[in-house]
């Protein structure tokens, strides 16, 4: 019940978010053009588009607009770092790109999340009604820098020396749509609201080849967050719901009332909550996805330096094709599953506590593992529901400091037992 009352929540939300985009009876059209961009893909149009921006997000500020329009239009905008501001449509026509600066130098330093990074492509601070849309495409040109960490151990943790601008960030913002719209090719994390809220990402796609730490779509400590029809075949996450950093120093806020609907995943590892969750995620809620060839399908991860509350998690009507891991819900990130003798440790603030997750009406074929489903000793995963499942995979499932219903699951294995089930754990089946 709390799903349908957060779904009905989200619906409403997501109309008052589009609201302001198409109310009010004037708008002011600033096109990138008329400040001096080139658009020749060669001459940085960075300190034009920045003025565009400024002059309609001055225009909205001053009440002499109801939005701003930036207009980006035939031709491709190299550009450094820029900021939108409150009130401000991005729109970017299906002839252009917004195409990301190969200079490394044109990225100052920047703060996230606590940590010393490079500022990103596209960010919006403190700002509200704000719309990315029109067709055309964001382009980080990343190969610069998945050259640059080539090799860096921990290259993917921020704060590193060596770091990377992510794509799109929305930092302590509100009311934001992203819609019909490309972003590819990140540095780093493609798009992320961060302690943001009332979000929704529609029919857009996102996309990188095989490289470091290119997640489509990373929610972190934010709210209210809407992800529909969105078709994601990165380097990483295809989405990854976070809050809090590794060994946080807290307080941190949770991730909660986000749904997922209507996606399709192809490479990339998977649908993820974790792993850094040390501020809690709660009511998810992800139906009609479509997994081809990603690493993992579900996976919830963390460990006992980044974890917290992770509860009310919802997946219904998956199918998965040739997904390496299907279900994988593990305490012990980056490892899967316990080796040996595992003892119990301190419960601490960081102690991730999974519970209440539900998987109903799943369907994989081709994988090479049906998945894990394990907790820690002073912390074990309890009360999750799968209910018309069915998996087919070289090796089955294994269970361990769980406790699990099943109810009309099937697991087939090619190689050993299709369900394994550890002393510390309980399996209840219908």
């Amino acid at each position: 019940m709390r799903f349908l009352a957060f779904i009905a929540t989200a619906a409403l939300v997501s109309g008052s978010s589009q609201a302001w985009a198409v109310t009010g009876i004037t708008a002011k059209t600033c096109d990138a053009r008329e400040y001096g961009a080139k658009a020749d893909g060669v001459t940085k149009d960075t300190a034009a588009i920045q003025k565009a921006i400024d002059t309609c997000a001055a225009a909205v500020a001053a009440s002499k607009a109801s939005t701003g329009i930036v207009l980006l239009s035939g031709g491709a905008f190299l550009s450094g770092p820029i900021s939108l501001k409150s009130g401000i449509t991005l729109n970017i026509t299906a002839d252009a790109t917004l195409l990301g600066s190969p200079d490394r130098a044109d990225y100052p330093a920047f703060t996230f999340a606590r940590k010393q990074t490079v500022q990103p492509l596209v960010s919006a601070v403190n700002a509200e009604n704000i719309v990315i849309t029109g067709g055309g495409t964001i382009d980080g040109q990343g190969h610069i820098w998945w050259e640059y960490v080539k090799g860096v151990k921990d290259s993917g943790v921020l704060g590193t020396d060596h770091p990377r601008p992510m794509g799109v960030l929305f930092d302590h913002s509100k009311h934001i749509r992203m819609e019909n719209i490309t972003v590819q090719n990140s540095g780093f994390w493609q798009i992320v609201p961060y302690y943001s809220q009332d979000l929704t990402f529609r029919s857009m796609k996102v996309l990188a080849p095989l490289s470091p730490n290119t997640d489509a779509i990373d929610p972190f400590s934010s709210n209210h967050i809407v992800i529909d029809h969105v078709f994601a075949s990165t380097g990483d996450d295809n989405i990854a719901i976070k809050s809090g950093a590794i060994d946080s120093p807290g307080p941190d806020d949770p991730s909660e009332y986000i749904t997922i609907t209507d996606c399709t995943f192809e490479h990339g590892h998977g649908l993820s909550i974790g792993s850094e969750v040390a501020g809690g995620v709660n009511h998810i809620h992800a139906e009609r996805i479509h997994f081809k060839g990603t690493d993992n399908g579900i996976r919830i991860k963390a460990n006992r330096d980044r974890g917290h509350d992770v509860s009310d998690i919802t997946f219904k009507d998956i199918d998965m094709v040739d997904v390496k891991t299907a279900i994988l819900i593990s305490e012990y990130y980056p490892k899967v599953y316990p080796e040996g003798d595992v003892a119990a440790a301190p419960v601490t603030r960081l102690t991730p506590h999974f519970h209440d997750i539900s998987i109903e009406n799943l369907k994989a074929t081709g994988s090479a593992s049906a998945g894990v489903i394990v907790g820690l000793p002073e912390s074990p995963v309890v009360d999750v529901a799968l209910k018309n499942v069915d998996i087919s995979a070289r090796t089955g499932m294994k269970i361990a400091y769980a406790t699990v219903a099943f109810n009309h699951v099937k697991v087939t294995a090619a190689e050993g037992e299709a369900i394994t089930v550890s002393p510390t754990a309980t399996l209840a089946q219908k």
